[in-house]
């Protein structure tokens, strides 16, 4: 299909979330015959190598933001919002010299709406057309039209048929005329061997600082008290050894198929309420208790789209009760998503065919 053209490949740099998505992506790319070059910096690179370890690569900063250790991070943020501004600017002269330092035919960048250049096809992946916001939400979700507005396409990871996975996050009636649905990616495999429920609780940490440490230490503390074996993967991209702390795990990092093994023998997973890992959970079927990171509002939607029902449970940070947690889990219900394929190969055909190169002609 792409008759290896080069296509660069740049998640968004804030937490892990965007760059493991970006691992089912990349390899269709492949089975596609296509080139995938990864553009990112610090623990995103560190993980799509470790996941990729045969691509070529290239460093492109992000745009450092910092969290309050509070439940509001709107004064944060905001206080933040020049550098985001400089960071955009940035980034797109940096895509400009890229295209041609590394004869670039196409960019595929998820949620870095920096990383785009006219002179190649430019596709951004998001789920959030109509994002959530503390404050001024409906002008600033008129200035994410715009920004998405500029990409030749936009991949919108979630299925056509509302409410998804992403609800009001990705459906509504004013979709940017450029935008395709490709459906529910995970980096997990739909099948996957049977191991038994080897663990009762199995966490899964991510997101920013504070706030991640912030969680281990509430899971540690409780976990300790629970019976039978534990698993908590912090997250964090480091050489540290597995530690085992009485009848708990501690793992600093695991790679696609090591977490969904470790997910598959838990009879209940603890994690945040990002898209990505509810992506993850959903392809699996997996009971979960769904933390949002306080003061985000986009997870605190998630979490209570999810947490409604039967099909997951969700807890504050500062009311996290995992003992009854686990046994409420026992009626949930879980959504199980299959795999399908259909409409990314519809957007990837569409976008090979938007390419230009001079052995097509």
């Amino acid at each position: 299909m792409f008759r290896r053209a080069r296509i660069l490949v740049a998640p968004l740099d804030w937490g892990l979330g965007h760059a493991t998505r970006c691992i089912p992506i990349i390899r269709r790319l492949i089975e596609h015959d296509a080139v995938p070059i990864i553009g990112a910096n610090g623990a995103p690179l560190e993980l799509l190598l470790k996941e990729f370890t045969q691509l070529e690569h290239v460093r492109i900063p992000g745009t450092p933001i910092s969290y309050s250790s509070g439940n509001d991070q709107t004064k944060a943020l905001m206080r933040q919002f020049p550098r985001m501004l400089i960071g955009l600017r940035k980034e797109s002269r940096i895509a400009q010299v890229l295209v041609k330092q590394l004869a670039l035919d196409a960019i595929i960048s998820d949620q870095r709406f920096g990383v785009r250049s006219a002179a190649v096809p430019s596709v951004l992946i998001t789920h959030q057309i109509f994002p959530r916001t503390p404050i001024m939400q409906r002008t600033l979700q008129q200035i994410n039209s715009g920004m998405i507005g500029k990409f030749d396409r936009c991949w919108i990871m979630d299925e056509a048929e509302a409410p998804g996975l992403a609800g009001d996050l990705s459906h509504g009636k004013m979709l940017p005329m450029n935008t395709r649905y490709i459906g529910v990616h995970s980096r997990f495999a739909t099948e996957g061997t049977s191991i038994g429920k080897k663990h009762r609780i199995v966490a899964l940490l991510s997101g920013p600082e504070p706030q991640r440490s912030k969680l281990e230490r509430i899971l540690l503390e409780q976990l300790q008290h629970i019976e039978g074996s534990h698993v908590l993967v912090q997250g964090t991209i480091n050489a540290k050894p597995i530690e085992i702390r009485g009848n708990i795990s501690i793992i600093p990092f695991t790679t696609a198929d090591r977490t969904s093994e470790l997910v598959r023998s838990a009879e209940l997973v603890v994690a945040r309420s990002g898209y990505t890992t509810i992506m993850d959970l959903s392809r699996i079927g997996a009971k979960a208790l769904l933390i949002p990171t306080p003061g985000q509002p986009e997870q605190e939607y998630l979490a209570e789209l999810h947490g409604s029902g039967s099909r997951s449970l969700t807890a504050d940070q500062d009311h996290i009760d995992l003992k009854n947690a686990l046994e409420r889990s026992r009626e949930l219900r879980p959504v199980t998503i299959e795999k399908d394929d259909r409409r990314l190969h519809s957007a990837l055909t569409e976008l090979a065919g938007m390419i230009r190169r001079p052995s097509s002609a």
